[in-house]
């Protein structure tokens, strides 16, 4: 299976790229490699790659129409995973601009080559974010998701609505997937968990926010690569039973789904920091802030849909994550590790 992974450089999106070669799909990864975190932190993921056969990689942007149609009408991709994005919902109060170029343009790019190409199959990144000012828990994909509170969220969900457009104008059968704060080795530098991980360690307060009352559903990130390959390989089909007068909201008279994908299980932050701090072995300083612009107060995922598709949803609990990514951690960041070729040349 010829398949175009977006964000190769990324945490799930090399994850995935990894699996899927594993398995034996002739896989492409592209990535712009910015500098939003640490530059070396991707190309070390790359190197993971490097030895695979049926796996290469292109340095490029999503938002480069040109570049992206050539890669399009060059590849002939029958599956495409889009996991490239810009990150993060504090930075999009600082830096809006990065959310609009890459999640709304570079998603109409690719939108448009899936379209061009005829891909069977479009899988793409979603987020809990787009739940916003919801309060009604676990969040269910038949929650009313008008009302972001980041622009980052405000973008995911314009994302789905382009989707479903292409899905309904041009057959281009197309799955959304909500991913609840992903966590594990190989993860992102921004993420509190692993900025958390490092100011213990060097002894530095972290910040809590909202006084640690805050509530998430951490899905590990095997789990969350397990979903997205079951999802790859279960193209959407129309739903004949769908009414404009009572709409199914994951579901559509066109091949358009979404899927939630968390542990369906929430954790307090406070219990989080403390399984963090055993497994370092060290007590965290702590530094009580209030709510941030942005943020939501939980996060908690109804996962039915997803396991009555493909029979699975996640289940790695906090403790076995945390442990798997705190050996991870330690691990590279020893000297030894530091000393090693992570470069990817493609």
């Amino acid at each position: 299976m010829k398949t175009l992974v977006t964000g190769a450089a990324g945490f799930i999106g090399n994850e995935l790229a990894l699996r899927l070669t594993e398995r034996g799909d002739e896989v492409t990864g592209i990535d712009n490699l910015n500098d939003y975190y640490d530059v070396s932190l991707k190309q070390a993921r790359l190197a993971r790659l490097k030895d695979h056969p049926n796996f290469s990689f292109k340095k490029l942007d999503i938002a480069d129409r040109p570049a992206m149609q050539q890669l399009f009408a060059e590849q002939k991709f029958e599956r495409v995973v889009n996991m490239a994005a810009q990150a993060g919902v504090r930075y999009s109060i600082e830096n809006p601009q990065a959310y609009i170029d890459s999640n709304l343009v570079g998603f109409a790019n690719i939108l448009e080559g899936c379209r061009q190409s005829k891909v069977n199959h479009l899988v793409f990144a979603s987020s809990s974010s787009v739940y916003g000012a919801n309060t009604s828990l676990p969040f269910s994909e038949q929650d009313n998701v008008d009302h972001p509170v980041s622009l980052y969220a405000a973008t995911k969900k314009a994302g789905e609505l382009m989707a479903h457009s292409y899905a309904s104008l041009y057959n281009l059968p197309c799955t959304g997937l909500r991913f609840f704060t992903v966590y594990g080795p190989w993860g992102r530098p921004d993420m509190a968990y692993f900025s958390f991980t490092k100011k213990i360690l060097a002894g530095e307060p972290i910040q809590v926010f909202n006084e640690g009352r805050m509530k998430r559903d951490f899905t590990y990130i095997d789990d969350i690569v397990e979903g997205v390959i079951r999802i790859v390989d279960k193209q959407p089909k129309v739903d004949t039973q769908w009414s404009g007068e009572e709409a199914n909201l994951s579901t559509s008279y066109a091949p358009y789904r979404v899927f939630n994908i968390g542990n369906n299980n929430t954790v307090e932050l406070m219990d989080f920091i403390h399984t963090l701090e055993d497994c370092l072995a060290k007590k965290a300083k702590l530094n009580m802030l209030p709510m941030q612009k942005g943020d939501m107060k939980a996060t908690y995922a109804n996962v039915d849909a997803l396991n009555n598709a493909v029979g699975f949803k996640p289940k790695t609990n906090i403790k076995k994550g945390l442990k798997k990514f705190t050996n991870w951690y330690t691990k590279y960041h020893t000297p030894r590790h530091s000393g090693l070729d992570t470069s990817f040349r493609a």
